[in-house]
């Protein structure tokens, strides 16, 4: 269609970064390759501005990632030199394996390597000749990872080609060595990380014993980094669930690890991980570390004490009293969380929740949310809530609302009017929900 019509419409959607009006406009007809009035497609629009939402709607919507330009360049390979790997993600698109020729795949695969083995900054300084060091700042990739974005000589790119080449090896499927990759990973400062994360999600797809081992006989790696990413490895696989065999061994592993770590920080890594593995031996170790002088092992120590598989044991009962007691906030807290539905402990946990609501605003946040999902029906726990209606955070406010929703208390209509208009993003929130179907059932009695 012509400038008035809609591709003439869809440029300035992508420009104003609006991705639900570029999803309209495509349904409707919009053609995914229009250009902007330099001869730009859409997509490189989308690229340069490092806006993956709407790269990724345009790639859904038939926008062509390979498209060669006038100046040799593709979208794709613009995604890889802009080094965020959300980004590149968004406009690979589907089997790039087989839709590419092996010349084009090794062409990327290069550029990849080129811009992570010399460094965004030393590369930018090369490609400009710019005097004086790059500025650095920390950037949010995607919806849980960082990277760094480094500005010289007025070309800004991310920092991310390290995770841009762990991914496209993988779509590739190129078998970097085990050693390489956590190599690629621990140059990072922490799990956060894109260039960690992703090379930690690869090994988790690469699902062969060879891959496994490979990677946790790096826990016996006199590197530190190197152990920790064989806890946040054996995490994730946990999460994502493992098959019998290796859930067996990763237990025991993890348990045999737990009882011989010194170091306070790795001990907890390694105890998160275990508590995401079922195993016989959850409430052994837990107990084994509930009086641990390190409060960030005493934090994951709940989860232990609590497995859904297993019997509550008096010990195990008495251990979780302490910790709803701890001097830490975050231990008492966790304690709380994972021993909410024993109602032998409910009355101490109600009190620790109670006295929870101290003058840290996350204290008193994740006090709410644990109130709001108890069992506990006493008035105490409901004043609790509504009293929480005056945080300045919009999300305690919806969990306060929520808990008395729940209740049904008379105080409900008045919470609901001080959450406020929650906007997008809350369609399928459960919170949300129960407080669209509390007023319901206010505005439908039965028998009316």
């Amino acid at each position: 269609m012509g400038e008035d019509g809609l591709d003439g419409r869809l440029v300035p959607a992508v420009r104003a970064r609006d991705a639900e009006a570029v999803r309209d406009l495509l349904v409707r007809g919009a053609d995914p390759d229009a250009v902007d009035t330099n001869g730009l497609p859409v997509l490189c629009v989308a690229v340069t501005a490092y806006d993956e939402q709407v790269a990724e709607a345009l790639v859904e919507g038939g926008a062509d990632p390979d498209r060669v330009l006038p100046d040799g360049t593709t979208p794709l390979g613009r995604a890889v030199d802009g080094g965020s790997p959300a980004l590149f993600s968004a406009v690979l698109g589907k089997e790039p394996r087989l839709r590419l020729a092996e010349a084009a795949r090794e062409q990327l695969l290069t550029s990849a390597r080129s811009w992570y083995e010399t460094g965004a900054a030393e590369e930018l300084r090369r490609r400009t000749r710019a005097p004086g060091p790059a500025a650095t700042v920390r950037v949010q990739d995607g919806e849980y990872d960082w990277v760094d974005q480094v500005t010289l000589g007025g070309l800004v790119v991310r920092a991310g080609h390290g995770a841009i080449l762990t991914a496209l090896e993988w779509a590739f499927r190129v078998l970097t060595p085990v050693d390489e990759l956590i190599a690629r990973a621990v140059e990072q400062p922490d799990e956060e990380h894109v260039d960690w994360s992703t090379v930690c999600w690869i090994l988790t797809r690469r699902r062969s014993f060879e891959t496994w081992s490979a990677v946790v006989a790096h826990r016996h790696a006199p590197d530190r980094a190197h152990r920790r990413f064989v806890a946040d490895y054996l995490w994730t696989r946990g999460v994502l669930g493992t098959d019998p065999y290796y859930e067996k061994k990763e237990s025991e592993l993890l348990a045999a690890w737990a009882a011989e770590e010194t170091d306070g920080e790795m001990l907890a890594k390694v105890l998160k991980a275990f508590t995401e593995h079922d195993g016989p031996d959850q409430e052994a170790t837990g107990l084994r570390h509930a009086d641990h002088p390190d409060p960030r092992v005493r934090r994951e120590v709940p989860h232990a004490l609590c497995a859904d598989y297993l019997p509550r044991t008096p010990a195990a009962r008495a251990a979780l009293l302490t910790l709803i007691r701890d001097p830490d906030a975050e231990v008492q807290l966790r304690a709380c969380t994972a021993s909410m539905r024993d109602s032998a402990l409910l009355p101490e946990i109600t009190q620790a929740l109670l006295l929870a609501k101290a003058p840290d605003a996350d204290v008193r946040g994740a006090a709410t949310v644990a109130l709001a999902g108890s069992p506990d029906r006493t008035p105490a726990v409901a004043d609790a809530l509504a009293a929480s209606l005056g945080e300045d955070n919009q999300l305690v406010r919806l969990e306060a609302a929520y808990g008395l929703a729940l209740r049904d208390d008379p105080r409900t209509a008045e919470a609901i009017e001080r959450v406020g208009p929650l906007g997008d993003g809350f369609e399928h929130d459960h919170r949300a929900d129960e407080l669209s179907r509390w007023k319901w059932r206010k505005d439908n009695p039965a028998g009316e």
